[in-house]
């Protein structure tokens, strides 16, 4: 009787399984892109180590390089960091030599970030890498195709922006 009742148990489902059958992972587009992203971030990372970069420095030298001198505040915001990590990432970074943070001359509240010398340098030394990374990634892909990827992902981000500007 005993062996009964466990065999029913065993196949009822249990209230604490997940919910895979509403969206399986293989069928969610936020898990296969952000599996995707940490594809890319691993494969980047391993290049760009010996460089004495990490990926976190990556985002914001990618930005500063973009746009030196930029404030603290609007370094978070493109980077899409919260300020706490910036600040932190940003006194490392001033620690390796790569940036420099400077008050404004006309108002003090705001704090502009530079790249030094050396991070400027970087940047001869790491874009390839990036560039290794996306050529890696869409070997066997079509111009085509991969006009149509920037497309969708470029048309469901801007879906995600109106939703959180909406809920």
């Amino acid at each position: 009787m005993a062996a009964i009742a466990r065999s029913r148990d065993a196949a009822a489902p249990s209230a604490e399984a997940p919910e895979d059958d509403i969206l399986p992972p293989s069928r969610s587009v936020g898990f296969l892109v952000r599996r995707t992203h940490r594809a890319f971030t691993r494969a980047l990372q391993a290049r760009i180590a010996p460089h004495g970069v990490s990926i976190g420095m990556w985002f914001f030298l990618r930005a500063l390089w973009q746009e030196d001198g930029i404030s603290q505040r609007a370094l978070s915001q493109r980077v899409g960091m919260m300020e706490p990590t910036t600040a932190s990432a940003l006194t490392n970074m001033e620690c390796k030599g790569l940036v420099r943070r400077i008050r404004n001359r006309t108002d003090r509240r705001i704090v502009n970030v530079f790249l030094t010398e050396r991070g400027q340098g970087l940047r001869r030394e790491l874009l390839p890498l990036a560039a290794e990374v996306n050529e890696a990634a869409l070997r066997g892909v079509s111009v085509s195709e991969v006009a149509q990827l920037r497309a969708l992902l470029a048309k469901i981000q801007a879906r995600l922006d109106v939703d959180t500007a909406t809920a």
